[in-house]
């Protein structure tokens, strides 16, 4: 199990931040109506966040519960889980370097989930997925299934194949992808199916020069070693603002442990304030202000 490390970030923080990640893949057309992002508790890496059973473009902190690594709630709530969360705390429990993980159907990588086509970074970056990250067959374990990975089993052999990766295509089903951070996660699940989409659009002009080694590696840093990661952040909340799309600032459920409304609010303010009160203009900027009319979700 990952030892315990000092964070500056309160519950609070991380769990707006949680239901901006999930609201950015969404936005981004990563995430439809299916699919969830989750990350690891900041204060017991033997824990972990996910939201409620929700489309992730809806998601708030007041949706998301708290879970050990056997994907087990902390506390039972009175609401649908996601049943593929079994994903996340598998691959939590096997790597203990990973802080947040997104699952998808991303439509960029169907062409390749279904036949097999290898991820190749062509460009650099698309480096952020990898040189030709695994493959898991989900029938080579357990049959013929219904394509959820919903027993433990199967999030532990989905672990087991994407292994130090941080991505791993699911045969006819879609894409896990795991990160250091959250903007990290939202930052190779974005870049690595813009990457896709241009790849099966070159393979079809002609053949493929993909990255070498050495670029790919090189390329691989541009999020961690620059200012890339937060750049790009910055980049998704302000588009969410403009959208009118932040997630609101409310309290958060009980079955996230620590956690005080009034904290929860303050740090959803923050948030909302630094991404759309600065870059935006006033006319952006109101509408991005909710309605006082609109009625909550």
């Amino acid at each position: 199990m990952p030892n315990k490390a000092p964070v500056s970030k309160t519950i609070a923080d991380t769990l707006y931040e949680l239901a901006l990640a999930n609201r950015i893949v969404a936005h981004e057309g990563i995430i439809d109506a299916f699919g969830h992002v989750s990350v690891r508790h900041p204060d017991d890496p033997n824990r972990y966040f996910l939201s409620r059973s929700r489309s992730p473009g809806l998601v708030e902190p007041g949706d998301i519960l708290e879970y050990h690594l056997d994907s087990k709630p902390v506390r039972e709530p009175d609401v649908t889980q996601y049943s593929e969360r079994v994903i996340h705390g598998e691959i939590y429990r096997a790597r203990p370097d990973v802080m947040a993980v997104c699952h998808h159907h991303a439509p960029a990588f169907m062409p390749l989930v279904s036949t097999g086509m290898d991820y190749v970074p062509v460009f650099h970056l698309g480096a952020t997925g990898g040189a030709r990250p695994p493959f898991w067959d989900q029938r080579d374990d357990f049959g013929d299934t219904n394509m959820l990975v919903v027993k433990p089993e199967e999030g532990r052999s989905l672990a087991k194949a994407l292994g130090q990766h941080w991505m791993v295509l699911m045969w006819r089903h879609g894409v896990t992808v795991a990160g250091r951070s959250l903007q990290d996660t939202v930052f190779r699940s974005i870049y690595s199916a813009r990457n896709a989409e241009y790849q099966v659009n070159a393979h079809a002009v002609g053949a493929i020069a993909p990255l070498t080694p050495g670029e790919v590696e090189l390329c691989a840093k541009i999020a961690t070693a620059t200012t890339g990661l937060a750049r790009s952040w910055e980049y998704w909340v302000h588009r969410l603002a403009r959208a009118g799309s932040l997630p609101p600032a409310v309290a958060v459920r009980k079955t996230a442990s620590k956690v005080v409304g009034k904290t929860a609010n303050k740090t959803a303010n923050k948030t909302a304030s630094k991404a759309s009160k600065k870059p935006l203009k006033r006319s952006a900027r109101q509408s991005a202000r909710p309605s006082a009319k609109r009625k909550s979700r």
